[in-house]
């Protein structure tokens, strides 16, 4: 009898060491994921938009899994919208123009990391378009002309002030700024709200194939040349404490940005998180997707923004970004 019960007491005591070895495996607690990142399931921000492909990428092609990583994406507007979130905590990395990111951290309003870069200027990637029968023929004709763009003060704004000084032109955003979504733009232009558009893909090539649109002039020469657009940022604090997450991140980011450059590889992974049709991608003018992020090339975004205002005081972006590769 007594030899049974202590044959009991063993085996309970075994079931409840396997339980706990059970729990501890599948992550119960506080115990980290069993692939050693300290968070393996985070919620990305991504704009729907060609330069926000990367992400979409490396989940279906399975670099992120590689990686012990589950990504979920949400989609966002901007930085305007996305910052926010981050601090808030619904989102732990987010997709964003590197001007809006750099001006709220240079405010002080966000403690923020950039953990990758996203997209760089090319050819007619963005532009200024205007009516096919206007009358602007050159940028300079511009002048006391009202042009809309999505949001004042931010990173179109600021592209279009750099364009134009060669010129001699200078915008007043309070009289001369239309401000509308994207969508909204090609309104704009054939109502006459706006003498011109600043758009960028897939608007510019809709936009020319809708009303027979023109040019007038991308944002790819003078102080904006190869100018980083976008990138994908943290708060200080989800970095700090999740260094681990965020290479894995940066890793499997890196492996997608290289493939992103594939128009067959973009047909496949637009669709699943915008409405962007496939045959669209095929014309579009294509951004570059960096595979290292670098601060000394960042450093540019913040100089151009001392250097029309949009910084009071000049500020030093490696401060703010995690480097790789």
């Amino acid at each position: 009898m007594r030899f049974a019960r202590l044959r009991r007491t063993s085996l309970c005591g075994a079931l409840t060491a396997a339980l706990a070895l059970s729990l501890a495996a599948c992550g119960g607690g506080e115990e980290k994921s069993a692939n050693g990142l300290e968070k393996s399931e985070i919620t990305v921000g991504v704009m729907p938009i060609t330069e926000g492909a990367a992400v979409q990428i490396a989940i279906s092609k399975g670099f992120f899994k590689a990686e012990g990583l589950k990504v979920k994406i949400k989609t966002v507007t901007g930085a305007a919208e996305a910052l926010p979130q981050l601090k808030g905590g619904s989102l732990d990395i987010a997709h964003g123009g590197h001007v809006g990111i750099i001006q709220a951290a240079a405010d002080g309003l966000y403690k923020l990391r950039i953990v990758a870069e996203a997209s760089a200027m090319t050819k007619n990637l963005n532009g200024v378009l205007v009516a096919k029968d206007s009358p602007i023929k050159s940028p300079k004709d511009l002048a006391g002309k009202k042009i809309g763009t999505n949001a004042a003060g931010n990173q179109n704004s600021l592209l279009l002030r750099a364009t134009l000084e060669p010129y001699g032109v200078q915008i007043d955003e309070k009289k001369d700024v239309v401000v509308a979504p994207f969508p909204a733009q090609e309104q704009l232009l054939k109502t006459d709200k706006a003498q011109a558009i600043i758009v960028p893909e897939p608007f510019v090539t809709q936009i020319q194939q809708s009303i027979g649109a023109r040019i007038l002039t991308d944002f790819s020469s003078g102080p904006t040349k190869d100018f980083p657009i976008t990138g994908f940022a943290s708060t200080e604090e989800f970095a700090k404490k999740n260094p681990k997450t965020i290479a894995a991140f940066q890793r499997g980011l890196v492996k997608a940005q290289a493939l992103a450059t594939d128009r067959a590889v973009l047909q496949e992974a637009m669709p699943k998180f915008t409405k962007m049709d496939p045959k669209l991608v095929s014309v579009i003018s294509m951004n570059a997707y960096p595979t290292s992020t670098s601060a000394t090339r960042l450093q540019r975004v913040a100089d151009v923004m001392k250097q029309f205002g949009y910084l009071k005081q000049p500020f030093d972006v490696k401060s703010i970004v995690l480097e790789n590769g």
